[in-house]
């Protein structure tokens, strides 16, 4: 299952949610605001981190630079992916989660 979280996790708890619920078959996409759970050094980093040992982190690249960052800011074997990844990893996962 693909979980797509698009809300900042220092203004809701939409990506704490997620990372609760996930299983080893998910994988998460953080689009739009939700590229600020990828960072380094921040109160989410460790539970992420945590859930990168069962699961796979993408982030959607136009989103990050939109808000002037790279990747160089994020947590290390956190993937950044453009729109064509974005469609491949809709149709790799039958079902679609998102946080909102």
């Amino acid at each position: 299952m693909l979980h797509t979280v698009n809300k900042s996790p220092f203004e809701k708890n939409s990506l704490e949610t997620c990372l609760r619920l996930i299983d080893e078959s998910s994988s998460i996409l953080l689009i739009e605001d939700g590229v600020y759970g990828a960072l380094k050094n921040t109160s989410v980093s460790d539970s992420v981190i945590n859930a990168q040992k069962t699961t796979k982190i993408y982030v959607l690249g136009p989103d990050l630079k939109a808000r002037g960052l790279d990747k160089s800011s994020l947590i290390s074997n956190i993937e950044v992916i453009d729109y064509k990844g974005f469609v491949n990893l809709t149709i790799e996962n039958e079902k679609i989660q998102n946080w909102l």
